[in-house]
């Protein structure tokens, strides 16, 4: 039995002949932003005002939807920043980032709102919610935007991990201030105590989530390699949902949680990375086109000088007052800061989180909504575009940067070994290393070597060249210390260590 409203053969098929063009579109404009240095992002945005009312006619103006969707696309693109981040790189900037994220928004949002109220006239509480959802730093722009600069890798930690970490106490900020009865004199010190315990708890379920998962993952033989992303993607997911669930911070869950997914060398890793990066595309295209159509271009105008006004407060005077404020003691020097300053992009995570005063009936929350949208637009193009070009007036970036090595496993569950799979890159220090220099863990050998399309089974006097593929065989017990000695010689070469490995 059927209702009226069943979705029919024939419109499944429009649909699907609609989306499948927007997502040719959407990827072959990836390309032009690589080449313009533009966020990709904006031209989704684009698409989406394109197919909406002013253009081709699409009505679509379901806040609810969206702030729906829009959490959901977000659980995925925070998924694929943790599992694509290095701890290497993270770990060393882990305190910095933190106290930007949490520190760092609070004076954002204090320096933004006392500017909302004083030069757009607005109630203070409207003025914080302003201050409050353009705080937040946005993963997939930060992602997409830094990760084609040569950084200095303490910049790029800093970075990415603030902007795993800032949605979360962003998020629930915006939330107590959408309720008036909240903030009352006497509710103040419990609002700051529930934030804190959200995020703590929220820190907890994702770590211990994401540990468990990967030792299960790592003893598991699956019959199929597309199987492990899918079982890490679902764990990821699994700390968002468990931790929403006990009122905790859901998106702080799944970042650490993928964080410690990425980080724990499970079996085919770079399929993984790469599944997943594929869904963090698809979200974001899926996101930003959903914003474009759900904004009205034709309202906006009034919003124009608003929000470059609380845009140009943002920008010169809050993110710099609050990277000096969390980053000073650290010892960074001003040229980092002025680049961690200039660098907080903001992205879909305003807009999403600008729907949250408008379900609530927040008073003038569609005038907010607006001056977000046209300030995450305008700033988005300003900062995107010259961030390159700072970078390197500021001398923040370094011009050898060494590639990461890449490495994958496959369990031999009856053999109870590993297969390993190197990818020798340019630029690796491996590059010369006769096969028995690398000294690998006792029982741990390569097997088999892939040079320009030819296979050989190599001797011990053996050099890896560059573009080598490799297949290293070692027992299970010794995986760890087999993938650490292949990291070490990558990048330190052959007198990595100076002994051989116990």
């Amino acid at each position: 039995m059927t209702s009226a409203s069943s979705l029919t053969v024939h419109q499944l098929d429009t649909w699907l002949l609609l989306c499948s063009a927007v997502l040719l579109v959407a990827v072959a404009a990836v390309r032009l932003a690589t080449r313009t240095g533009l966020p990709s992002l904006l031209i989704y945005l684009g698409l989406g005002v394109l197919l909406g009312e002013d253009g081709i006619g699409i009505s679509f103006d379901d806040n609810e939807l969206t702030r729906t969707l829009g959490y959901a696309a977000l659980v995925v693109i925070l998924a694929e920043g943790g599992l694509t981040t290095s701890w290497r790189t993270v770990r060393p900037a882990l305190p910095a980032a933190a106290l930007l994220a949490t520190v760092g928004v609070g004076v954002s949002v204090a320096v933004v709102g006392l500017a909302a109220h004083q030069l757009l006239d607005l109630p203070w509480r409207t003025a914080l919610l302003l201050g409050a959802i353009v705080s937040s730093t946005d993963a997939a722009a930060v992602f997409s935007v830094l990760r084609r600069l040569p950084l200095r890798p303490r910049l790029v930690g800093i970075l990415e991990a603030e902007s795993g970490f800032n949605d979360a106490p962003v998020v629930i900020l915006v939330v107590a201030l959408c309720d008036p009865r909240r903030l009352d004199g006497g509710n103040i010190a419990r609002i700051g105590a529930e934030l804190v315990g959200e995020l703590a708890g929220g820190a907890a379920i994702g770590l211990a989530i994401g540990w468990v998962g990967a030792q299960a993952i790592r003893r598991v033989a699956f019959p199929a390699s597309g199987l492990y992303p899918i079982a890490v993607l679902a764990m990821a997911t699994l700390a968002y949902s468990s931790a929403s669930l006990a009122h905790c911070s859901g998106f702080l869950a799944v970042y650490l949680a993928a964080l410690v997914l990425g980080n724990m060398g499970l079996p085919h890793g770079p399929a993984t990375r790469g599944f997943a990066e594929g869904l963090a595309w698809l979200a974001q295209i899926g996101l930003f086109v959903l914003l474009g159509l759900l904004v009205t271009p034709s309202d906006l105008g009034d919003q124009l000088l608003p929000a470059i006004g609380v845009g140009l407060v943002l920008l010169l005077l809050a993110r710099p007052v609050s990277v000096a404020a969390t980053t000073t003691w650290f010892g960074l020097p001003w040229r980092e800061q002025a680049f961690l300053s200039w660098a907080g992009l903001r992205g879909a995570v305003p807009i999403v989180v600008a729907t949250i005063p408008v379900l609530r009936q927040v008073p003038r929350s569609d005038e907010l909504f607006d001056i977000v949208f046209v300030l995450v637009v305008v700033y988005t193009l300003v900062q995107g575009a010259t961030l390159p070009w700072l970078a390197g007036r500021l001398r923040v970036t370094v011009s050898d940067q060494m590639q990461g090595l890449d490495l994958e496993a496959a369990p031999l569950d009856r053999l109870n070994a590993d297969v390993l799979t190197v990818h020798v890159p340019a630029g690796s220090r491996m590059h010369g290393v006769e096969v028995f220099e690398l000294r690998l863990p006792r029982g741990a050998g390569v097997s088999l070597i892939v040079r320009d399309g030819t296979s050989l089974v190599p001797v011990p006097n053996t050099v890896l060249r560059h573009g080598d593929d490799l297949l290293v065989v070692c027992p299970s017990a010794v995986r760890a210390a087999t993938e650490a000695r292949l990291r070490a010689v990558a990048a330190q070469g052959r007198l990595a260590g100076w002994s051989p490995p116990r």
